[in-house]
């Protein structure tokens, strides 16, 4: 679609929607809906005024009306108000076919919890506010405050005031239930989660565009799965002019939807402005003025609101919709119904039938939209690479058959890729509401595919069912690897991405709707295939993981009840001096590898055995079971915090939402295991790099040996830096020498690897060096701890006349003196490579390439 088609359509304004009353505006993942069409909020804010003859807070009823029906023309439909409403007000509304967002307002500028009456009180303020309105049919929503000041909430705690307002929102449902309920905050309180609102608001004033844009993706990452409404912004005319006032106002309102908000509120209609017992003369807000004349910010909104939302893009580059399929009968109907309805111009649906033995080739083929392409099963990435090569787009987007599609999923994909020069990005995937209790419980299950964000806009990891990349690139890349049959390819991808220097890009407004799993054996196959995955990904790409062969993300993992989520640690608020700083942020620190102990299959491995010992024991050996009830407590604690839909919130969801955390790393972990030992048998480590020279391993010292040879002066310096430069963003633990031990430097691996790498140089006149390479590889102290710890108990079980007991404390230490030297073993392979790399980056020779040269040196000699 060309700019002169765009620019022409967007000169024709569009006929404003009108509401039906007796349809109430509901929330649907990120947006609003009303019935099936999408809506979103073009709000002003009005007031507050002084109080007026007929004893309200606003002008009087012909002014009212005369506002009401200049808001209407100019494409408004949402009124904020500061106080609650007359009932003449809020007809006078819906005749112009206006809604309203209600403020209750109530003393919050006190610190209103040292006070029970005053709690008690501000409750029955609200309640009455809510009740006053009579449930009219003209209210949008209700807020149950507006900008707590950060120094009552510092006072007071931000926990106690979330549980304050928790029971604010609690009194406006039980007296209007299906009223939509949020409350307004703002940047110095960012920290304050209010995650249990309809929706979420912020009054954001930024008159710097990259720092509005950026600060909006903050806020989508903040309201994760809910709408997110822009309650407060705007421009003085006084300080920037009128014409900056519509310039700046212009690329807000621009912004914030192309951002993906879903609603947006001009502070404000008028200039006048009453507050603190007085009237504001010195500040001028207002698109029109106090005599109600627009001012050129007005005509600027009237375009923007009668405009297309989200905003047109500069061009519409076509793209390929490609949607794997393998006996997807129950699920790709509803997919390919969203797909058809798209609100993008240019776009085709390919369809590629995986060899499926269901109905879903009768129903893909029902689709005019869709090009089918049929083969035999060959698994998920050959699908998708079968799509590509089909592909007539510039861009492909991914998505799976078991999802829906928001209905400007790929116009706020493109606008990403397209405003930033992405070559990859992807979006959220949240799960659909359930029927019934099983599959509500298993959608909240850790272990679903999620996106790894390492700031606000760039992703580590999108979920291959939210993924779009450039198709020159992605073919360039040789796409996806076929070893990854049916989980794993995103993963894959997305590293090779970054690898190669891309930058992966990150939509919040780009949503998909994605069934999960429906039964607890389908969610225990999912595990087990993922766990499958993790070997496979592994076997590519080994110095991303850690331990537990899990990867190490450098982003936060986001996700309804992930691990990172469950295991995190206390947050931390940056308040600013004195708690004065004007953008107050919750700063969560990322888990420690120690704390997914208690969830890793190696500790339950652990936990089982000695449980039981501790249950066939007697005396203190019950102290055995602590293991196991440390990972039960865990689970439970997460299943009490888990996102359960309220329909099916129990003591039951509950139970089996902790039995899915706790069985869920056990299958991936026991598959992962499984599928990496296989690896093993049946082929070399692929990854890194090739290596030019066999190890000489010096048994004695537990270490082995590599030699480097240079005509270019290179010192060992070069090769050291080059590991920290390798291994520290790899989140690797690695310490060097600070001149008092007799390695160079110690490279830590989870819990119980450790490598301690020694650098020789040798001189052989002018600019020849030889570079001898001595890695030590050693159990940690704690693997040692833990090792000794087992002989321990064995011995004393033994000597305490419990062989049983001791035979069972000596099973599980020596199954986990196998896995940790076994994970001891592949740690000095895979060091190994990462030298051979490393060294290879600094144009060192290995010693057997350089023989063979015939340079004048001899291979050394094995120590």
């Amino acid at each position: 679609m060309s700019l002169v088609e765009i620019q022409e359509a967007e000169t024709q304004p569009l006929p404003a929607m009108e509401l039906d009353p007796r349809c109430p505006i509901r929330v649907q993942g990120k947006f609003f809906f009303v019935g099936e069409r999408k809506h979103f909020i073009k709000g002003v804010t009005y007031g507050p005024f002084p109080q007026g003859s007929h004893g309200a807070q606003f002008p009087d009823y012909t002014t009212v009306d005369t506002d009401f029906a200049l808001m209407a023309e100019a494409g408004i439909n949402t009124v904020r108000v500061f106080t609650v409403p007359p009932i003449w007000l809020l007809d006078a509304a819906e005749r112009a076919g206006l809604k309203l967002l209600v403020g209750l307002p109530w003393s919050q500028h006190i610190a209103f919890l040292d006070s029970v009456a005053m709690q008690h009180q501000i409750r029955e303020m609200v309640t009455a506010g809510v009740r006053q309105c009579r449930r009219h049919r003209a209210i949008f929503a209700y807020l149950v405050g507006n900008e707590i000041p950060p120094d009552i909430i510092r006072w007071h705690g931000a926990e106690p005031v979330r549980r304050f307002l928790r029971s604010l929102v609690a009194c406006v449902k039980a007296e209007h239930p299906d009223a939509l309920v949020s409350y307004a905050n703002f940047p110095s309180t960012e920290y304050l989660t209010v995650d249990f609102t309809d929706f979420v608001c912020f009054n954001v004033y930024l008159h710097d565009q990259p720092a509005f844009r950026r600060y909006i993706a903050r806020l989508h990452n903040v309201a994760v799965d809910q709408p997110l409404v822009l309650t407060e912004f705007g421009v003085d005319s006084f300080g920037e002019g009128e014409e900056g006032q519509r310039r700046i106002l212009s690329w807000q309102v621009h912004t914030a939807f192309e951002a993906g908000a879903s609603g947006t509120f001009i502070f404000a209609w008028t200039d006048e402005w009453f507050t603190g017992g007085h009237l504001i003369e010195n500040w001028a807000f207002g698109l029109v003025d106090r005599e109600r004349r627009p001012k050129p910010s007005f005509d600027e909104v009237v375009r923007q609101y009668n405009g297309i939302l989200p905003p047109s893009l500069q061009s519409y580059p076509r793209v390929s919709v490609v949607v794997c399929a393998y006996n997807a009968e129950r699920t790709i109907d509803q997919c390919l119904a969203s797909l058809e309805v798209l609100n993008y111009p240019d776009y085709e649906v390919i369809v590629v039938n995986d060899g499926s033995r269901d109905r879903t080739r009768a129903i893909a083929e029902s689709y005019d939209c869709c090009r089918i392409i049929n083969q035999p099963n060959r698994g998920l990435s050959i699908a998708r690479n079968v799509g590509a090569e089909a592909a007539t787009g510039e861009i492909i987007a991914y998505t799976d058959s078991d999802c829906v599609a928001d209905p400007d999923w790929l116009a706020y994909l493109v606008a990403k890729m397209e405003a930033s020069n992405l070559v990859a990005c992807g979006g959220p995937n949240f799960p659909p509401p359930e029927d019934s209790l099983v599959p509500a419980a298993v959608a909240v299950a850790p272990g679903g595919p999620t996106h790894v964000l390492l700031s606000d806009e760039i992703a580590e990891h999108i979920a291959g069912c939210n993924m779009a990349f450039r198709r020159n690139v992605l073919l360039q890349l040789g796409g996806f690897d076929p070893v990854y049959r049916a989980a794993g390819d995103d993963v894959d991808i997305c590293w090779r991405f970054q690898d190669a220097g891309y930058t992966i890009g990150f939509s919040p407004a780009a949503v998909v709707w994605h069934f999960r799993r429906n039964t607890v054996a389908a969610y225990c196959r999912q595990q087990q295939g993922y766990g499958k995955a993790e070997a496979l990904v592994y076997s590519k790409h080994p110095f991303r993981f850690n331990l537990f062969g899990q990867a190490k993300w450098l982003g936060r993992i986001y996700g309804d009840l992930s691990t990172a989520r469950l295991l995190s640690r206390q947050p931390v608020i940056y308040s600013g001096t004195f708690g004065r700083g004007l953008f107050q942020t919750l700063y969560e620190p990322p888990s420690s590898l120690a704390a997914y102990l208690p969830l890793s299959f190696e500790w339950s491995a652990v936990a089982l055995p000695l449980a039981l010992a501790g249950i066939v024991g007697r005396g203190w050996l019950w102290l055995l079971t602590v293991p196991l009830v440390v990972t039960w407590v865990m689970c439970i604690n997460g299943a009490r915090r888990a996102p359960i839909d309220k329909r099916f919130a129990g003591i039951k969801a509950q139970a089996l939402v902790a039995l899915l955390i706790y069985l869920g790393p056990l299958l991936r972990g026991w598959e992962r295991l499984k599928w990496r030992l296989k690896e093993m048998r049946t082929q070399d480590h692929i990854g890194l790099v090739d290596t030019d020279q066999r190890a000489r391993i010096g048994w004695t010292a537990r270490a082995f040996h590599l030699s480097y040879w240079s005509d270019a002066g290179t010192e060992k310096e070069a090769l050291i830096g080059g590991l920290m430069d390798f291994l520290v963003p790899q989140k690797y633990f690695v310490v060097p020498d600070t001149g008092w031990s007799n390695w160079d430097l110690k490279i830590a691996r989870g819990l119980c690897s450790r490598a301690l790498v020694v650098v020789c140089t040798e001189n052989h006149g002018g600019c020849k060096r030889l570079l001898r390479v001595r890695c030590a590889i050693r159990f940690s102290r704690f693997a040692l701890f833990l090792l000794r710890g087992y002989g321990a108990l064995t011995a004393s079980a033994l000597i305490l006349g419990w062989p049983l007991t001791a035979a069972a404390i000596s099973a599980a230490g020596l199954i986990s003196f196998s896995v940790m030297g076994w994970q001891l073993v592949s740690f000095g392979r895979l060091t190994h490579r990462i030298i051979e790399a490393v060294a290879k980056q600094a144009q060192l020779v290995p010693v057997e390439l350089a023989a063979r040269s015939l340079l004048p040196i001899r291979a050394p000699n094995p120590i």
